[in-house]
């Protein structure tokens, strides 16, 4: 663990160590990753590599440090629900996203219909399972699915720091094709009067935020914005409000992997986002941080638990919050 009481030479002289520490993970990762497979209910995903596995962490200072196949191209999916609740909260504000979206874990596959028909709520629990998230992605700003996508894109190339963002074409084509059951829940949430938007619109829009490409290392400087309060990592720039990301952090810790979020709080400790692409998101800004400063991490591996968590990545963190202690509490 390194002190946050170091001289700024003396932590300059620790970070070569942290290169070493990742391509461990990174080793121990791919042979845990065995145990799993990529995602095949979208026909898309099934041909990813189930040994692929990238690390990232990105520092409030800018630095970066990665391992792997860490600029290994794959699709957000649903760490897009992070990144999409706070650009809505940003464009549309809290009041017209929680007067339609809960803020509670539901303990239920992140694809579940049921609690939309029984719960005395009558809306999604959170924003961070399929319910939720196509209510929030009906509130983007923009009058068509692609018009939405393309304003949100110019937000997430910021927060992503990259350049505008490509959607991967085939992703987006094979979960339009094979959406039956987050039709049935758009339907369902239409019924509710719950969208900001026609069915058709709002999905559309929804499958071509989960099929934008990214990386381990624009996960890891999202996640280190998050950590941030919304600053850009190396300077002041401002992407996003503190209350925003404040609000997405707080969700993630309790709702951001399916019905794993609360076994994976557990042993890490901190804020992340999943994706069935094999994505993870996570941060941590507390003072034991490496260099004491606020950071990102950004995990990939395609190969998945039951749940629709990658293996690697979630190994990865849980590992950097216990040898650098990082939990939040």
């Amino acid at each position: 663990m390194r002190d946050p009481r170091l001289s700024g030479s003396a932590k300059r002289a620790i970070l070569p160590t942290m290169k070493a520490l990742l391509e461990t993970l990174v080793a121990g990762a791919r042979e845990a990753a065995e145990a799993g497979r990529p995602a095949s209910y979208i026909p898309a995903l099934a041909s990813a590599d189930p040994r692929a596995v990238g690390l990232a962490i990105a520092f409030a200072d800018g630095s970066m440090e990665e391992a792997g196949d860490s600029r290994a191209p794959f699709t957000l999916q649903s760490v897009s629900k992070a990144l999409a609740l706070c650009y809505v909260l940003e464009t549309r504000g809290e009041e017209a996203v929680f007067s339609r979206v809960g803020k509670e874990p539901t303990g239920d596959p992140f694809n579940s219909i049921i609690r939309l028909e029984t719960s005395s709520r009558k809306k999604p629990f959170n924003p961070m399972i399929n319910a939720g998230a196509i209510v929030v992605t009906s509130l983007m700003p923009g009058e068509s699915g692609e018009e939405k996508i393309g304003l949100f894109s110019a937000f997430a190339a910021r927060a992503l720091g990259s350049g505008l963002p490509r959607m991967d074409e085939g992703v987006y084509r094979s979960e339009a094709e094979t959406a039956s059951r987050n039709r049935a829940i758009a339907w369902f949430l239409e019924e509710l009067k719950l969208l900001d938007t026609p069915v058709d619109i709002a999905l559309d829009a929804y499958f071509r935020q989960c099929a934008i490409l990214v990386d381990a290392v624009s996960l890891a400087r999202f996640g280190c914005c998050l950590a941030r309060d919304g600053l850009l990592p190396g300077g002041d720039e401002r992407v996003f409000s503190a209350k925003a990301a404040r609000l997405t952090k707080s969700l993630m810790l309790g709702c951001g992997l399916y019905d794993g979020s609360g076994e994976f709080c557990a042993a890490a400790g901190i804020p992340a986002k999943s994706g069935v692409g094999g994505g993870i998101v996570a941060c941590a800004r507390n003072a034991a941080a490496p260099m004491g400063q606020a950071l990102g991490i950004g995990a990939y591996g395609p190969a998945l638990d039951e749940r629709g968590n990658s293996i690697a990545a979630q190994l990865m963190i849980q590992d950097l919050s216990d040898r650098l202690d990082l939990f939040a509490f």
